[in-house]
């Protein structure tokens, strides 16, 4: 009996450590549909199970054709003895889109343990149907047709664009481009992708979802499924007509192969390969230069802003620090903006100033707070103004120049009770005082050392090396400077000395990602160090070295048959592995151990005369 009594304690205490999850209530649907297709709408409660779930019967854009269905799944885990539970109830109403357009998707509510919970809206796209659709049943999601012949991909079946959210611009004014790939055919696997080089601006890369998936966009009469590749913000650094060359984009996808066969749904297509290397087509942005009348203070900021300034005490003793700080808030090219000037007394202790960025890249440009704070202690009594610091920028609204300043700061400094009478700032001020002309100056106080006016040192050895010791110093620098020069001369051998080294030094960044099992960036780092090494080690520019080309200039440097092979594979494989699942270590190790042999083979081999 005791035995029972002790385990309906135990089961009694299991059940009192179950956690039960935050309570939620979301939408869940698609982002976009074609019109005149059914979908699932759901709503899903998260934490427990309600009632009366209350959903608006009048959809704008929609018919509700049936719903709601009820399905609950609940799981429970015991991880260290710690129990958790988790309880989920997904109400589906079947919705079928009715008009093309923009439209949200209204919030339900439901009650659960006496309190009402309500969901979230979501926005979705409702897309004309698509020319090339094939009929359908009422309800059915339209099929597109694709124009692809047998074993090949049409272009207009599958592409890549790079858009830009504009293409006149003025100097340092933000644009965003987008790689954005379309397609109407299934994909078996992403081969190399290449951007251009923004040669000519500075660039901030938006951070994308790693989870993202394709969604369906209309373009040009015809619905594709797309997914945005690379996100570029832009800031032309000079002025005159920029193109940007074509990015690539290789891409194996899955084709009919001309032959059918019967199975049990009926005939079927059999599907075959086909690699297609998809480019974009070149992009030329007009850059104007800034309007005349740029303010003398002119700080460079491109933007709309606004100035925030700050002063940590105006009322201080001498010796004390004191900050001001300006905040410089808005959207721009905040990272470039300098740092405005601060005209101090000439008797205080300035600091270089601290710089803190807080910000997130928007289509129109960096948008937060670029904070400055400018650290100075005042060290001798007084009364001290500080002028306006001055913070000029143009203004991309008014298409104007605008200047935004803080007020005067006035300083009231008391003397510093710590301060010795050695050291007092009165004693300084009076001795200030004096100063009237360059041949004034303070009378010297303290212990005074004579020198004996019939010493002379001209016969001595410490007075003969102070000739001797520079004539030499100078004569060994100037035989090691023009040995430097002429070795600075010949661009290609010091390009080439340069290379094994900078190579090392990326791949110990690569082999620190091997460390912490981080893939991207092993692979990614690999390949740059490759493509580093062979741009110095063959003096070609990186934007002049490719697939094709790579194979030809090795074998012109000297290198054998074997060693060009070693390096297609290495590139292929880093290539190949950024899109492809995850590797394991010991594949990155042999990598690794493979990279590190071909750049010690190279280094070995002698060029031709």
């Amino acid at each position: 009996m005791r035995k029972y009594w002790f385990l309906l304690i135990l089961l009694l205490i299991g059940i009192t450590k179950i956690h039960a999850q935050d309570v939620s209530f979301v939408i869940n649907a698609p982002a976009s549909v074609v019109k005149g297709a059914q979908f699932q709408l759901q709503y899903i409660l998260k934490g427990g199970s309600g009632k009366d779930i209350d959903v608006p019967e009048n959809i704008k854009g929609f018919d509700v054709l049936f719903g709601p269905s009820i399905s609950q799944v609940y799981s429970s885990s015991n991880i260290n003895g710690k129990v958790t539970s988790e309880s989920n109830v997904t109400y589906t109403y079947v919705v079928m889109a009715k008009e093309e357009g923009t439209f949200t998707l209204p919030a339900a509510s439901i009650k659960m343990g006496g309190s009402n919970y309500t969901s979230n809206t979501k926005q979705i796209r409702v897309l004309p149907v698509d020319k090339n659709a094939q009929p359908t049943q009422p309800g059915q999601q339209p099929q597109a047709i694709t124009s692809s012949s047998v074993g090949e991909v049409n272009p207009k079946d599958a592409f890549v664009r790079a858009i830009f959210s504009k293409t006149k611009v003025n100097e340092q004014e933000a644009v965003m481009v987008t790689f954005k790939f379309y397609t109407t055919l299934r994909i078996r696997n992403v081969g190399k992708i290449e951007f251009p080089e923004f040669e000519g601006f500075m660039t901030e890369e938006f951070d994308l979802p790693a989870n993202r998936q394709l969604i369906m966009e209309h373009y040009n009469g015809r619905n594709y499924m797309t997914i945005d590749v690379k996100k570029t913000l832009l800031f032309p650094q000079r002025s005159g007509k920029i193109t940007i060359p074509s990015g690539a984009m290789e891409i194996v996808f899955e084709v009919s192969s001309g032959q059918r066969v019967d199975t049990f749904f009926g005939p079927q297509d059999v599907m075959t390969e086909s690699r297609k290397v998809l480019k974009t087509t070149p992009v030329t942005v007009d850059v104007s230069p800034l309007p005349a009348g740029k303010p003398a203070n002119f700080s460079g900021g491109l933007g709309t802003f606004t100035l925030k300034p700050t002063i940590s005490a105006q009322k201080i003793k001498a010796n004390d620090a004191v900050t001001i700080k300006l905040d410089i808030v808005g959207t721009g090219n905040l990272k470039l903006i300098k740092t405005p000037d601060v005209v101090f007394p000439k008797d205080f202790e300035t600091y270089d100033p601290k710089i803190n960025n807080d910000f997130k890249i928007t289509e129109k440009g960096l948008s937060g707070t670029k904070s400055i704070e400018y650290l100075f202690i005042p060290r001798y009594p007084g009364k001290f103004t500080i002028p306006p610091i001055e913070f000029s920028y143009y203004d991309t609204d008014s298409k104007s120049y605008k200047t935004l300043s803080s007020p005067a700061y006035d300083l009231e400094v008391e003397k510093d009770p710590n301060a010795g009478k050695n050291n007092s700032a009165t004693s300084y001020m009076n001795q200030r005082e004096v100063e009237v002309e360059q041949d004034i100056r303070y009378l010297k106080t303290g212990d005074m050392s004579f020198s004996n006016p019939n010493d002379f040192t001209v016969d001595t050895v410490a007075y003969l090396l102070w000739y001797i010791i520079p004539v030499v110093l100078f004569s060994t620098f100037l035989i090691v400077y023009r040995k430097q020069i002429k070795a600075n001369s010949d661009i290609a051998m010091m390009r080439t000395k340069k290379a094994n080294k900078v190579a090392t030094k990326r791949l110990k960044l690569a082999k620190k990602y091997l460390a912490t099992h981080n893939k991207d960036g092993f692979y990614e780092e690999v390949l740059r160090a490759v493509w580093g090494y062979l741009s110095d080690k063959l003096t070609i520019p990186v934007a002049d070295l490719s697939r094709e080309n790579i194979e030809f200039e090795l074998l012109r440097y000297g290198a054998d048959e074997n060693l060009v092979s070693q390096y297609i594979s290495i590139l292929d494989t880093c290539e190949f592995a950024r899109y492809a699942p995850a590797e394991s270590d010991k594949a990155m190790d042999n990598l690794y151990a493979e990279t590190v042999d071909a750049i010690g083979k190279m280094e070995s081999t002698k060029r031709p005369s």
